[in-house]
């Protein structure tokens, strides 16, 4: 059935498909709203894919095997709600601009990696004693009492080593100030 093509009985395809949305329209929009969730636009398109497919495949209407195109309509239709499940399950979920406007800005890759340059090499403009501290309690994650067995000194020097050390580095680095507090 093409459009505008006369069918035997004096109809155009157009008059039958109006037919057919008239008598299953209903019943077919119920069923696919339950299966797209309660989105009505979604609902809508089904149907209308749904009387597309009918009238791509007039065959499947006249046959003699039932007495209704109901369940012919509602099994595409079905088949069709499905589909579109999975092809939004299989793509990332789509973001409205409220939540981008909302979300969190990361750091960029490049900004870190020069960020990471700029710290070695303000950590190579420390005296070695400084350093040392620095890389075993910030860089390392060793504890103060971890460090001062390591290093063979008291703990109260690894604290004043590593305030020293950090306050050097703002010095040196007075964009990353607020970093390294």
């Amino acid at each position: 059935m093409t459009a505008g093509t006369t069918l035997p009985h004096g109809t155009t395809a157009e008059h039958e498909l109006a037919a057919l949305q008239r008598e299953h329209g209903r019943p077919l929009f119920a069923l696919l709203l339950r299966l797209s969730d309660g989105d009505r636009q979604r609902a809508e398109d089904l149907v209308q894919e749904t009387l597309v497919r009918a009238w791509q495949h007039p065959e499947a209407l006249r046959a003699d095997d039932f007495d209704s195109v109901r369940p012919w309509l509602l099994t595409v239709g079905r088949r069709l709600a499905i589909d579109a499940r999975r092809a939004r399950q299989a793509r990332p979920a789509e973001v409205g601009d409220a939540v981008l406007e909302n979300a969190r800005v990361c750091a960029d890759h490049a900004e870190r990696a020069a960020a990471t340059l700029d710290v070695r090499e303000a950590v190579k403009t420390l005296t070695p004693e400084h350093r040392e501290v620095l890389v075993l309690v910030y860089f390392q994650g060793a504890s103060v009492a971890e460090a001062a067995a390591t290093l063979g000194i008291p703990p109260g020097t690894v604290k004043s080593r590593a305030y020293y050390a950090l306050r050097a580095l703002r010095r040196v680095l007075p964009g990353y100030a607020a970093d390294l507090r």
